[in-house]
């Protein structure tokens, strides 16, 4: 299905303009605002945590992760998002890409919304990535590079974000493993997020959520801010477990997520 009336945001791609776009799923989620977590396909376990986190906490707050459906940040940033998410594929809807998250992706068209500027069963070639990406930017209200390589898609998205005047946010990560995100953050081009719910606050509705007006959960605490199992082991003891079973956190091996 096409979509006509695009968002006056992707007025923004002036370069390239996106003349159209098409849809499955629900849109009204494009009238919510809307927060771009993208990254790295091969993510390690650390990132993983973190942005599942974060996406939970954008959500909580009434906001939209958008995201561009690939396998690693992607995927993770709609899980935690989800259904409060946009899929941005570089594909036509009518094919199902990449194939090892089609469990994800038909969740998305049922569920939260997908869009393309690509009809039917169109497939990508590597530059309609890099297309995808200006989409993802123009909708957004801030972009989210959780984990990139110096030479990558997702610094591709920056360069996007930068032109358009998108604020750009990175995650605190560790010499070596993310050297594009820590790169921006080095020129000043991209502002580090390590407060999930100041964050949330500002690109959200300003209403202060119920939870956060009761006892501070010093267990709760340490997972929004991205610590492992082994570490909440660590800390706290078999009442991460006792978390787990009041359904108030996930455990997915290492990685711990509030629910």
């Amino acid at each position: 299905m096409r979509l006509y009336e695009l968002p006056p945001e992707l007025k923004r791609s002036t370069k390239n303009p996106i003349k159209q776009l098409f849809y499955k799923g629900d849109l009204s989620l494009l009238q919510m605002p809307r927060v771009a977590i993208v990254g790295a396909r091969k993510c390690t376990n650390y990132t993983k945590g973190v942005v599942l986190n974060l996406a939970a906490s954008l959500r909580k707050h009434g906001i939209c992760v958008v995201s561009g459906g690939a396998v690693g940040v992607d995927h993770f940033a709609h899980t935690g998002a989800f259904p409060a998410t946009v899929g941005v594929f570089a594909n036509g809807l009518d094919a199902v890409y990449p194939k090892q998250n089609e469990a994800m992706i038909r969740q998305i068209y049922a569920n939260a919304l997908a869009l393309s500027e690509y009809e039917g069963e169109f497939l990508p070639r590597p530059w309609h990535f890099v297309e995808r990406n200006r989409v993802v930017v123009a909708l957004s209200e801030a972009v989210v590079i959780a984990q990139a390589d110096e030479q990558s898609g997702s610094m591709a998205s920056a360069k996007f974000a930068l032109e358009m005047g998108v604020p750009l946010y990175v995650l605190p990560q560790r010499v070596g493993e993310s050297d594009g995100t820590n790169r921006l953050l080095a020129r000043g081009e991209a502002k580090l997020l390590f407060d999930f719910e100041e964050f949330a606050l500002e690109f959200g509705d300003n209403k202060t959520p119920v939870w956060l007006n009761e006892p501070k959960d010093e267990l709760l605490a340490a997972v929004k801010s991205g610590a492992n199992l082994d570490e909440l082991l660590a800390r706290f003891g078999n009442a991460v477990f006792d978390y787990e079973l009041d359904g108030k956190v996930e455990i997915n091996g290492v990685n711990v997520r509030i629910l």
